[in-house]
């Protein structure tokens, strides 16, 4: 019977951080400004006009 409290009680404390979890998910969609950016970004990185972080 302790073994299963246990599993119960680890159950329900993953439960609650899934539940965080999706409340703070947030839907990124990249417009195509983003896109061309990114891919500007790395034409410049290519070149030699910039650096990874």
């Amino acid at each position: 019977m302790e073994n299963e409290e246990l599993i119960i009680s680890k159950l329900d404390i993953l439960k609650q951080e899934i539940d965080f979890i999706k409340e703070h998910i947030v839907d990124v969609t990249l417009t195509q400004d983003d896109i061309d950016s990114l891919n500007e970004a790395e034409d410049d990185l290519k070149e030699g006009r910039t650096k990874r972080l």
